[in-house]
């Protein structure tokens, strides 16, 4: 992945805790690393095809000077977020915003943060099996794709699927959702629990009936073991209702623990019964 850098732009803005940075203001330095391809740019010698860093640069500068931040971290982030929405081309952005004249009462030469955002692939299951299913399901979905942290998004067609686990219950509603997003895995696992809880889903019963389900399938290629989440889903590779939405829109993904295709999972699942 090629990168293209924008080091130590110089803008006046007016981020801090203290009310007397917020008034007077002080300088600030950001620095970019957009991570993209660029080949077919200079091949071309076509800028529509790379990303103009004089645009880049203004986009900075309006995030930083029309918003007032306590913390660079958040001037950082907001940075981030503006390059990765607004230039669909870079995969990963890396800013550093340095402040050199921090109110720190030590010699020092400056203070800065850095981090570090980019794309990720992410399969999300839907279920429902409460009121009316079809339209919790459609209202997550769009509310996905509203999403500044998300892009990309592309549904599976809806199953109906006997209860698993807890059998005495409706039918559910199933589906999937595979898109991209900047978005950490517990950053995502929160906008999906935010939109679940919007969707008045009650925790009640291990396996009940719900208004709404979403499960963080898989991400990228990452495994994760924490006590909030488990990626990938632990137990997918026994769900028809997983399984069969995660065929339609990634037949060929091969699993990261078990190393074996979605669709070679489905295929053992059925000959199984």
């Amino acid at each position: 992945m090629d990168k293209i850098c924008i080091d130590d732009l110089k803008i006046f803005a007016r981020h801090g805790v203290f009310e007397h940075e917020n008034t007077n203001g002080q300088d600030f330095y950001v620095s970019a690393q957009l991570w993209l391809d660029t080949e077919s740019a200079g091949m071309t010698d076509d800028l529509e095809k790379s990303v103009d860093y004089g645009a880049v640069c203004g986009l900075i500068g309006k995030v930083m000077t029309e918003n007032t931040f306590k913390l660079i971290e958040s001037a950082a982030q907001a940075v981030a977020e503006a390059i990765l929405t607004a230039y669909p081309l870079v995969r990963q952005a890396d800013v550093e915003v340095r402040k050199p004249h921090a109110p720190i009462p030590m010699d020092f030469r400056s203070v800065s943060v850095k981090i570090s955002r980019s794309w990720h692939k992410a399969l999300i299951a839907l279920g429902s099996n409460i009121g009316d299913s079809r339209t919790y399901i459609s209202d997550a979905v769009e509310k996905l794709r509203s999403s500044k942290y998300i892009r990309e998004v592309k549904q599976s067609d809806l199953i109906v699927t006997k209860p698993y686990g807890y059998t005495d219950q409706d039918d559910f509603l199933n589906g999937a959702v595979l898109c991209e997003t900047f978005l950490s895995p517990h950053g995502l696992l929160d906008l999906m629990h935010c939109i679940e809880n919007e969707a008045d889903r009650k925790r009640e019963i291990h396996w009940g009936p719900r208004t709404l389900d979403l499960d963080l399938i898989f991400y990228d290629k990452e495994v994760i073991d924490t006590p909030d989440l488990t990626v990938p889903h632990p137990d997918m590779q026994n769900r028809d209702f997983v399984l069969r939405p995660a065929a339609e829109l990634m037949p060929n993904y091969i699993h990261p623990v078990l190393g074996i295709s979605v669709a070679e999972l489905l295929r053992k699942l059925k000959e199984n019964g």
